[in-house]
């Protein structure tokens, strides 16, 4: 939606769902988390770190403030540079339709295609839809069709068959941005416990909250971490990030001496969280009968909690999909293919995932800048 609004000349988008933008409609609770104010190339996964740096730099995050404001789209920062509507991501959905509108853009939904082929001038392929199939022909098309992540709101792995079709290499895809699970109903006593942590997967760091679930860990640590983390890794929780633990609990060693430690400690931490915990750390005996000593041996387990998941939810409930079209195959500043002239990915088809907060829905705008901008030159 966002390429054909600036693309300039005649622009069809086909797409097989009921209505256009129904991914943008769902997320962020409804309100639609559209950029981050600290979007950076740093904050993408990509097996070339430099791809994205240039459609970026050329569409930033204010860029599309700046688009949102000229149509009085009330937003606000939630945590993190993380930006939503006040009122509703319908109002994206809207402007982006309009957008198009202007620009004279038709819009074929409930239609799949078949049989694209390259031609002398282009591209043809067979459209089916409510009115029956169709030829068409069109001199660039542009794939934007996301990775698998939402099933049930019709994703699949179209984009990485065109690409296969026209010998486009591919990187290893997997579910991101997804809840782990364990083994065993392994957090089961725990389901519903939320609480602060820094979540560790390959020398990677992320200070949010964490959620136990019935299935496992989830929360927006734990998503951030999937998509470091690979299936047989360990995971390491630290579940007292800013390090005051040890101090409150030696001060409280003085008033409050008497007490379970158990009890000393839930004033800090989820009192279901401390008794999860208790038999495997020990935690017996009031807290004037533990040593500094002692007390550190505690934290220490606390700060270094290490887990091995049993895998993720998978694409039913993964945010994105990590991998795709290879970068190497295409045009940093036009994302069109190297070797297959006017054939265009990109968005969340290529191989470039950002974090979690907003920097997913920038690298669409982003990307489909650059190619709108080519389009139009």
């Amino acid at each position: 939606m966002m390429c054909a609004a600036h693309a300039g000349g005649r622009v069809l988008i086909v797409d097989h769902a009921k209505s256009a933008g129904e991914k943008i409609r769902i997320s962020g609770g409804g309100r639609c988390n559209f950029t981050n104010m600290h979007c950076a190339p740093h904050a993408f996964l990509s097996q070339n770190p430099h791809f994205a740096k240039s459609a970026l730099a050329r569409y930033t995050q204010w860029d599309f403030v700046d688009l949102i404001d000229s149509y009085d789209i009330a937003w606000h920062e939630k945590t993190l540079g993380q930006l939503f509507c006040d009122v509703s991501a319908k109002q994206i959905v809207a402007m982006l339709r309009d957008l198009m509108e202007k620009a004279g853009v038709q819009v074929h939904l409930q239609t799949a295609v078949h049989g694209l082929e390259k031609t002398d001038t282009g591209y043809k392929a067979t459209l089916t839809g409510p009115n029956g199939q169709t030829q068409i022909e069109a001199t660039s098309v542009v794939i934007a069709t996301g990775g698998k992540s939402i099933p049930k709101m019709g994703a699949t792995g179209f984009a990485y068959d065109i690409a296969r079709q026209f010998g486009i290499s591919l990187t290893d895809t997997r579910a991101a941005l997804v809840p782990f699970t364990f083994p065993e109903d392994r957090f089961v006593p725990l389901a519903g416990v939320a609480t602060p942590a820094r979540v560790t997967a390959q020398n990677t760091d992320f200070d949010e909250a964490i959620l136990f679930t019935h299935r496992g860990l989830s929360g927006p640590a734990i998503l951030q971490a999937s998509s470091y983390w690979v299936e047989g890794q360990t995971l390491t929780l630290n579940i007292d990030p800013e390090n005051t633990l040890f101090e409150k609990l030696r001060a409280q060693r003085q008033s409050q001496g008497r007490k379970n430690l158990t009890t000393e400690m839930a004033r800090h931490l989820p009192s279901r969280l401390i008794d999860f915990v208790a038999n495997d750390l020990d935690l017996s005996g009031n807290l004037a009968d533990q040593s500094d000593a002692r007390l550190g041996e505690i934290i220490t387990h606390l700060q270094n909690w290490t887990l091995t998941p049993g895998g993720t939810e998978g694409y039913r409930t993964a945010e994105v999909t990590l991998g795709g079209v290879d970068t190497d195959a295409l045009s940093s500043k036009t994302m069109e293919c190297k070797a297959q002239n006017g054939l265009f990915f990109i968005g969340e088809a290529v191989d470039v995932t950002g974090w979690l907060g907003g920097y997913n829905f920038q690298w669409a705008w982003s990307s489909a800048m650059a190619t709108a901008r080519h389009l139009n030159g």
